[in-house]
């Protein structure tokens, strides 16, 4: 079954304390190259049948009203899952 993920991080403008003790833990350990973390929400959406446009702009619209807190958070993206990970999986 088709999966749809959605993505939300918080506003540019607003502070992500779980991301500066991040970052602030990662130079302690000797990882300096890196200068900031955001830390974000992942939602997977497991969906009867195929993913369409249509099916696309329902998880968007459902994205603003109910995934995303949107006073503080943007939706970055809203798309089919593809088949690897992310992180170099098989």
């Amino acid at each position: 079954m088709p999966t749809i993920v959605v993505e939300v991080m918080p506003k540019a403008e607003i502070l992500d304390p779980q991301g500066k003790a991040v970052v602030g833990a990662l130079a302690r350990l000797g990882k300096d190259k890196f200068s900031a973390v955001r830390i974000g929400k992942r939602f997977e959406l497991t969906v009867e049948g195929p993913v369409d446009e249509a099916l696309l702009a329902e998880v968007r619209e459902l994205a603003e009203d109910m995934l995303a807190n949107t006073v503080i958070e943007d939706v970055v993206f809203v798309g089919e899952a593809s088949t690897s990970s992310a992180c170099g999986g098989s």
